[in-house]
């Protein structure tokens, strides 16, 4: 593979010079963003139901490490076809963060919180995520978006804490340190990631840090399938694939896009709704159990999603 050139493509030259009605663009690539970032979303909110169908065929290690094998030779091959060059050295830095943050931190974190806690106690991770995705944003990239979007962003943050919380039965457990290094570095993998998604495809940003990553996922899932049980199950087998195909490439590949067309800002805040998301499907898939302030808590953060994709930033 070449290095990537600075020369711009002459194809998007063509499209930016194609004729195009004023201010038709903008909304259209904003609707289109919101839409990708928000598939994104509904991919992450089975993470969690698929990472404990995962454990149950696989241990916490072997399961990280294949999964992220797996993601890395769908990636790696799609770069493959289409001939893509190296990212620039520059672009290197801000892909080792995505690695470290989404590749295998969040993963190996919750996979391992997930051990002794339930998907919905797991949940307050990604009800905080949002708020904290925004801040590292605000010290990385130096955006300041309005009071009005801090205050719906807290509130829908609160809210969500407070319900999964609520759900976990009130108790802290030995999970929530896991949990809370899970938080920072998937923040700082998805503030990162977006910031990269604006210079090149958001689905090469994941796939070139996937591939980053091989030379230490390969050898840690020989090891780990060796000295792990592994009980192969339906349950098992169709958690693995999901984590490693829809959360861990097709997931990150349509976030990093729509964050790249909305902001990392307001996109972050669409994820108010995963936990809510994460919990019907622990329901569905998981048998745990729903309490009634589900809908409250649902209504509470889509006011919230509304105002913060309503407020300038």
């Amino acid at each position: 593979m070449r290095a990537q050139s600075s020369a711009t493509d002459p194809s998007s030259i063509a499209v930016s010079t194609s004729p195009v009605a004023p201010g038709a663009a903008a909304p259209s690539s904003h609707r289109l963003g919101t839409a990708q970032a928000a598939l994104g979303v509904v991919a992450f909110s089975l993470t969690f139901p698929a990472t404990a169908w995962g454990l149950e065929g696989f241990g916490p290690w072997a399961l990280v490490a294949v999964r992220s094998v797996l993601a890395a030779a769908l990636a790696g091959s799609c770069l493959l076809v289409l001939r893509i060059r190296l990212p620039e050295r520059r672009h290197w830095a801000g892909l080792a963060v995505v690695a470290l943050g989404v590749v295998l931190g969040f993963p190996m974190l919750t996979t391992l919180a997930l051990e002794t806690s339930t998907t919905s106690h797991a949940a307050v991770v990604v009800g905080l995520l949002p708020l904290t995705t925004a801040l590292f944003s605000a010290l990385r990239m130096g955006v300041r978006p309005s009071r009005t979007f801090w205050a719906a962003a807290l509130a829908g943050a609160v809210a969500v804490l407070a319900f999964t919380v609520a759900q976990s039965g009130g108790a802290l457990t030995a999970a929530d340190g896991y949990l809370f290094g899970a938080l920072v570095v998937c923040a700082a993998g998805y503030t990162e990631g977006g910031r990269l998604a604006r210079v090149m495809p958001g689905w090469q940003v994941i796939g070139w840090a996937l591939v980053c990553c091989l030379p230490l996922t390969v050898p840690v899932a020989a090891v780990a399938l060796a000295y792990e049980p592994v009980v192969w199950s339906v349950h098992g087998v169709a958690g693995l694939l999901w984590v490693a195909v829809g959360s861990q490439f097709f997931g990150l590949v349509v976030w990093y896009r729509g964050m790249a067309a909305v902001g990392i800002p307001k996109a972050s805040q669409l994820q108010l709704a995963q936990p809510l998301l994460t919990l019907v499907w622990s329901v569905l898939l998981l048998g745990e159990h729903l309490t009634a302030a589900a809908p409250l808590t649902a209504a509470a953060v889509l006011v919230c999603i509304a105002v913060t994709q309503r407020s300038r930033s």
